[in-house]
């Protein structure tokens, strides 16, 4: 069966063959802006997202003479190799750990024990603390791997350092949830040193 031929009302027609080039262009040019807008938003987000420490993990991607690391501290039971030993784990790194002599081939992170001070910042009307600010802080010795041709040979040791801050509100009344709430503070501002520790091997030479 045959089908009628469609119709399009003379206005319409009218209106289509009436359009100019450049009302053409402006709406092509209206959708690349969207386009482009939607970009700009993406990429806006990722900078927000990586200034406030949020790192994908191609960001410590380590060299290969890093698929091995050996880690020592200063502290029988250190927190933060601990910490610091995971999260190489974590990132396919092969980790030597709680040997009194360590093979020059390989490269050494040494750990000094981890301090923790505070600061005043402000005080209760009673004279009581009220906020301190604590600062975290931990010195390391990098024993690059050795290359020479005397391959037992100690490198020599890079000397490297951080520190991290935290504000924290204190409260008499409420001893035992502050004690826990400062132990978090501690968990996490490990978590960071060690992080910063890895950072600081990826761009190592």
């Amino acid at each position: 069966m045959l089908r009628k031929p469609c119709s399009v009302p003379s206005a319409t027609l009218s209106a289509t063959l009436s359009a100019t080039p450049n009302s053409i262009a402006s709406t092509i040019l209206g959708a690349i802006s969207s386009q482009a807008r939607l970009v700009l938003t993406l990429l806006l987000g990722m900078a927000l997202l990586s200034g406030c420490g949020f790192k994908l993990r191609n960001d410590y991607e380590l060299a290969k003479q890093f698929s091995e690391l050996q880690i020592s501290s200063a502290e029988r039971h250190s927190q933060l190799q601990h910490v610091l030993t995971h999260r190489l784990a974590f990132l396919n790194v092969n980790v030597i750990a709680n040997r009194t002599a360590f093979t020059p081939q390989i490269a050494t992170i040494h750990m000094q024990p981890e301090k923790l001070e505070r600061r005043l910042l402000s005080l209760f009307p009673s004279g009581q603390v009220a906020e301190y600010e604590l600062v975290y802080s931990v010195d390391y010795l990098y024993y690059p791997a050795h290359k020479g041709s005397n391959r037992n040979q100690a490198p020599e040791a890079i000397t490297k350092n951080l520190r991290l801050t935290r504000e924290y509100q204190d409260d008499p009344d409420q001893v035992l949830a502050k004690s826990r709430e400062l132990e978090l503070i501690l968990t996490e501002l490990r978590r960071l040193a060690a992080d910063r520790i890895i950072r600081s091997l990826s761009i190592t030479p």
